[in-house]
């Protein structure tokens, strides 16, 4: 039989160690910086005597430039969206708007300015600040009327 009587003191110096560190949320991915890390600890830690296959590093260090690649295509594409927010915003200043408030209510009226914000585009309409998605409509300005008409 063994003696476990070492385990109920690692027990409560696990635990207390454990309330006092910062707790880190778990991601699923892995970056570009901890695909290299790992890469390279691989080389570092290798067995000289039989070192790796060179395929398998050839492997690796594709897939470390499909991972940079993908970060790219995805920094692309958060930039296009955001310009398409923005061009989408500034298309629709000076013209007639509808939606619905709150309350249910249709409004309407002639957008003065566009801010894009965390919560999406928001059309500034008179004195109220009109959601992009909440917009029903969209018309050009009525003219005025003119005198002798």
């Amino acid at each position: 039989m063994s003696d476990v009587s070492g385990v109920g003191v690692w027990t409560s110096i696990t635990d207390a160690t454990r309330t006092t560190q910062p707790t880190r949320e778990p991601t699923d991915t892995l970056g570009k910086d901890a695909f290299m890390k790992l890469l390279v600890a691989q080389l570092k830690y290798q067995n000289p005597l039989e070192p790796s296959d060179p395929s398998q590093f050839m492997a690796q260090t594709a897939q470390f430039t499909m991972v940079e690649k993908l970060e790219e295509l995805a920094k692309q594409g958060a930039e296009g969206a955001l310009a398409q927010r923005l061009s989408t915003a500034s298309a629709l200043v000076g013209k007639q708007v509808t939606w619905q408030d709150a309350a249910g209510a249709v409004q309407s009226g002639v957008v003065a300015s566009a801010r894009l914000t965390e919560d999406g585009t928001m059309l500034r309409v008179g004195a109220v600040d009109v959601p992009l998605d909440a917009v029903d409509s969209v018309a050009s300005p009525a003219a005025a009327p003119t005198a002798g008409s």
